[in-house]
């Protein structure tokens, strides 16, 4: 066909579920043609990234925290005895994790 205005032909590959979710949106929009659908999302869609890095470290402290506590645990269970150093390193870790919250809120607003 020479006389396409549009040459160059894309394939994409989708699974059930996604085709599914792709037809469910183009009824939404009143629309049957998949190719123009297509293309006003590829060129006018939006693109969402989002950047977890300060989630991720968060999530990183509190783990450190949860493992400390659980050596802590292990210790009194074995010992029957809980040491103020350990406390206070717990402590001292809940702050930063707090820190890091309060950072995070103050970074939203």
């Amino acid at each position: 066909m020479p006389d396409r205005t549009r040459p160059i032909r894309k394939e994409i590959c989708l699974n059930e579920q996604e085709l599914s979710l792709i037809r469910h949106k183009m009824n939404q929009l009143g629309t049957r043609n998949f190719g123009a659908y297509a293309r006003k999302m590829l060129i006018n869609g939006y693109i969402i990234k989002v950047d977890y890095t300060e989630q991720k470290k968060l999530a990183a402290a509190v783990s450190r925290i949860a493992t400390n506590i659980n050596h802590v645990c292990h210790r009194i269970n074995s010992t029957g005895h809980f040491y103020d150093a350990d406390v206070a390193e717990l402590k001292e870790r809940m702050a930063d994790v707090w820190e890091m919250l309060k950072a995070q809120q103050r970074n939203e607003l």
